[in-house]
């Protein structure tokens, strides 16, 4: 299979929420590929075992598995130590770790504050912190951050994730116009933006995955193929959404400034109609 060349063999990937879901699946493919892998997650039980099971792919030597907070600093920069320390540099950062418990306007400012730091200023402190490194070795390198279609569309229910995805949006696609705008440099940022995927985040109490869910590996898949055709958006479909839906969504979305539409129209009782047309229209 054609990949990008920063997914080669002995290269080294670094991918933080990798005990589950969407950041342990990339982990395997990357493990799968012949390349070190450092996993990064606050759940130490979830940690080991994923580390665990890395080993039995590509070796001990070749797997470290760092209980890590991203919404501290500090920790992405004892990270960075570490992996370092161990495999001298870095060729993929994938940014991936995330939290969604839920929120309201006027919820608690802990909340907001904690949803933040991790979603999206983890994402910044991430990339800031490993990036110019990747750049300055000069091989072919990757910075994937996980984004979400709730970052662009925006409904309504969960404003501060929503918030903080918006953030990692406009942040990715500035450090790739400053990527590819910074001489000799080899490394390339991409938006990763997940369907609906089963993942401990979104199962919600929930042990059968939902029929139009996709599974963290379809989506790696989808990544990867993406990423060796050079996509910045990778935008994901699933089984309940195609990519003709997702850009109608999207296009109405913007069509609220352009149009001088009231905001999140899509959900405003006047234009619930209009927006069933728009979609349906060929």
């Amino acid at each position: 299979m054609t990949s990008h060349p920063a997914l080669a063999a002995s290269h080294v990937a670094v991918i933080t929420g990798g005990a589950s879901g969407i950041g342990f699946a990339a982990a395997r493919a990357f493990a799968e590929r012949g390349m070190k892998i450092a996993i990064a997650d606050r759940d130490a039980t979830a940690l080991k075992a994923a580390g665990q099971v890395l080993a039995t792919l590509i070796g001990d030597d070749n797997v470290l598995a760092i209980e890590t907070d991203v919404g501290r600093r500090e920790d992405l920069a004892r990270l960075q130590d570490q992996v370092l320390a161990r495999f001298g540099k870095v060729h993929v950062l994938m940014n991936n770790a995330g939290m969604q418990p839920g929120s309201a306007i006027f919820g608690p400012h802990e909340v907001w504050e904690r949803i933040l730091a991790v979603n999206l200023g983890g994402i910044v402190a991430g990339s800031q912190i490993f990036a110019p490194g990747m750049i300055a070795h000069g091989e072919p390198a990757l910075v994937v951050n996980t984004g979400s279609k709730q970052g662009i569309t925006t409904p309504p229910g969960d404003p501060a994730y929503n918030v903080s995805k918006a953030g990692v949006k406009a942040f990715t696609e500035a450090l790739q116009h400053e990527l590819r705008n910074t001489e000799g440099c080899r490394v390339s940022a991409h938006l990763l933006i997940p369907g609906f995927v089963f993942t401990p985040l979104t199962a919600r109490g929930r042990i059968e995955q939902p029929a139009g869910a996709w599974t963290p590996e379809q989506t790696v898949a989808f990544m990867l193929e993406r990423l060796a055709a050079g996509d910045f958006y990778i935008l994901c479909p699933d089984g309940e959404t195609d990519r003709a839906l997702d850009e109608k969504r999207m296009a109405w979305a913007m069509g609220d400034i352009i149009e001088n539409r009231p905001p999140l129209s899509r959900w405003h009782r006047d234009y619930g109609e209009a927006f069933k047309a728009f979609v349906a229209k060929g």
